[in-house]
């Protein structure tokens, strides 16, 4: 974390010294007021400037990226971590040739490296970010194989006119569920459960 402690005639001019010191834009810095500053009689005589602290912000992407690369070396340090952030979303492309153990049994360790990133994230941002953890496009896959399922189970539920669960899945992915059959007219979909065992019911419409 940088810090300067600049002077001007003006609290703006103070501000503007330290952010050019810095070299970063006003929305990255936290800025403390020391001195106020006074223009003096006819503007020279008993003036004091302004004196203003300005600190860089951690700038929360690097630092959950910097939080991800450390967990991801626990497993192997030629796992590559690459980030790219879009609005509020932050996206972390995983990549190596031991990747599949980051993935795990169903995308199960990537979801839980998922997590833990979007918790570490809002320990370092003064605003929401949506964290998607990926590894050499599994989430895609992963993406196609439940439109799949969905379609396979919401058939299954029609014909037996039963409700039909699936198993616990976390919300990105009921949502993936829940959309894929939004537009059948035979069959509704529902979450039950509590976290993190909340699951997706299909029922058919009688």
């Amino acid at each position: 974390m940088r810090q300067i402690t600049a002077t001007g005639q003006t609290v703006e001019a103070a501000v503007h010294s330290a952010l050019q010191q810095l070299n970063i834009t006003e929305d990255q810095a936290a800025i403390d007021i020391i001195e106020e500053g006074k223009k003096g009689l006819f503007g020279l005589f008993g003036s004091k400037q302004a004196i203003v602290k300005v600190t860089k912000k951690d700038n929360p992407v690097e630092k959950v990226t910097q939080y991800v690369e450390n967990i991801v070396k626990e497993f192997d340090h030629d796992i590559h971590v690459k980030t790219t952030v879009d609005n509020t979303t932050v996206t972390m492309e995983l990549s190596g040739e031991k990747i599949a153990v980051l993935i795990g049994k169903r995308g199960q360790t990537l979801n839980a490296l998922q997590y833990l990133a979007q918790l570490a994230i809002h320990q370092f941002a003064d605003k929401y970010y949506t964290v998607i953890v990926d590894a050499e496009g599994y989430r895609q896959r992963r993406k196609e194989t439940l439109i799949q399922l969905a379609n396979r189970l919401a058939d299954r539920a029609i014909q037996t006119n039963r409700f039909v669960k699936i198993e616990p899945m976390p919300s990105y992915e009921r949502k993936i569920i829940h959309t894929a059959l939004q537009h059948n007219k035979k069959i509704t979909t529902d979450s039950e459960g509590t976290e993190p065992n909340r699951y997706v019911v299909i029922k058919p419409v009688k």
